[in-house]
C-alpha cells in the first residue's frame, strides 16, 4: 500500500474511531471507575471503596440467584432455538420428497418462512403484552383456558404461570424461543442454499435418509452459522432485562418476581441503579455481567472451533 493510501484509510477512519473511543470505550472506562466507588448516582461527591462493591456483589445472595437465572436462560435458550431453527430450516430446504428436479422443500416451504419469521418483526415490549394475555392466571388467559377447556386444569384453579417460581422461568424461554426461532431459520436456510444440491442427490443415491443427510452433510457444512448464532444468542441470555421487566413486574420496579425467582443480572442492577440509589454498586455488577459476557463469547467461540469444511 501507497503512502497516499495510508493517508486516505487514516482520515476515512479518524471520524468513526473517534466516535467508538467516545460514546462506546469511554462510558465502559467510566462505569469501571464509579465501581469503585460509594457513588450514589444523583451526587457528584462519592468517595474511593476499592474493591468492596465487588466484594459485596459476591456475598449478594438475590445477585449470585441472579447469575444462576442467567445461566439457565445460556443453556437452553440457545440449544431450544438453535435445534428448533436447524430443524425448521432443513424441512423448508431439503425435507421434501425427492423428485425428478431433485431435492427440495416440504410443499409451501416459502410460505412456512413467512410464518415463522413474523414474531421477528414484533418488538420484545410488543410480545411481552401478548404473551401476558397468553399467560394469564385466569381462565381468561389463552393457555389456561386451552388447558380448562381440554381438562386438564380446574377452572377454579388456573396456573400462575408468571407467579409460580417453577414456571416462570420456562414461561420466559418459550417467548425467547418463538422469538427467536423465525430469525435463525432465515439465517440457517440462506446458508443451505449454498450447499450444492449434487451433495444431497448423491446421498440419496447412496441410501442415505433425513437424519443422516441432516448430521453428515447439513450440519458440518452450517457449522460456522451456528457458531455465529450461538454467541448472539449467549448475548442474549446474558440480558433478558426487556422481557423481564415487562411480563414480571405486576408491581414494578423492574420485574424480577415473584420473590426474585426470575430476577437477571440486569434486572438487579437498574434497581439498584436507579430504585435503591446505589449506584457505584450498579456499575460493579454491570463491569461484571461485561466480562461473564466476553468469557462466554471466547469460550463458546473456542469450544465450538472445527475444521472449516469446504465444498
Amino acid at each position: 500500500m501507497r503512502k497516499g493510501q495510508y493517508q486516505f484509510v487514516a482520515g476515512f477512519l479518524l471520524v468513526p474511531v473517534a466516535l467508538y473511543l467516545v460514546f462506546v470505550i469511554w462510558p465502559y472506562i467510566q462505569t469501571f471507575g464509579y465501581s469503585l466507588t460509594d457513588w450514589k448516582g444523583q451526587s457528584q461527591t462519592f468517595s474511593f471503596v476499592g474493591l468492596d462493591n465487588y466484594v459485596a456483589l459476591f456475598q449478594d445472595d438475590i445477585f449470585l440467584g441472579a447469575i444462576w437465572h442467567n445461566i439457565l436462560f445460556l443453556v437452553f435458550i440457545p440449544v431450544i432455538t438453535i435445534l428448533l431453527a436447524l430443524f425448521f430450516a432443513f424441512m423448508v430446504n431439503a425435507g421434501g420428497r425427492s423428485r425428478a428436479g431433485g431435492v427440495s422443500g416440504v410443499a409451501g416451504a416459502g410460505f412456512y418462512k413467512i410464518l415463522y419469521f413474523f414474531p421477528q418483526v414484533l418488538s420484545l415490549a410488543i410480545l411481552s403484552v401478548l404473551f401476558g394475555a397468553v399467560y394469564r392466571s385466569d381462565s381468561g388467559g389463552m393457555l389456561n383456558g386451552f388447558l380448562v377447556s381440554i381438562g386438564l386444569v380446574d377452572p377454579g384453579a388456573p396456573v400462575e404461570w408468571l407467579n409460580e417460581p417453577n414456571f416462570v422461568l420456562w414461561a420466559l424461554i418459550a417467548v425467547i424461543v418463538w422469538h427467536g426461532v423465525g430469525f435463525y431459520l432465515v439465517l440457517f436456510s440462506a446458508a443451505m442454499q449454498s450447499i450444492p444440491r449434487d451433495i444431497y442427490e448423491a446421498a440419496l443415491i447412496d441410501g442415505a435418509g433425513r437424519a443422516q443427510s441432516f448430521f453428515k452433510i447439513t450440519l458440518p457444512l452450517l457449522w460456522d452459522a451456528v457458531q455465529t448464532a450461538w454467541v448472539y444468542l449467549g448475548i442474549v441470555a446474558m440480558d433478558m432485562f426487556i422481557l423481564v421487566s415487562t411480563m414480571t413486574a405486576p408491581g414494578g420496579e423492574f420485574g424480577g418476581g415473584p420473590d426474585h425467582a426470575s430476577e437477571t443480572m440486569s434486572t438487579y442492577l437498574m434497581r439498584n441503579f436507579l430504585i435503591y440509589g446505589k449506584s457505584g454498586y450498579a456499575c460493579a455488577m454491570g463491569v461484571v455481567m461485561l466480562l461473564l459476557t466476553l468469557i462466554l463469547s471466547v469460550v463458546t467461540l473456542r469450544a465450538t472451533r472445527r475444521e472449516r469444511i469446504e465444498f
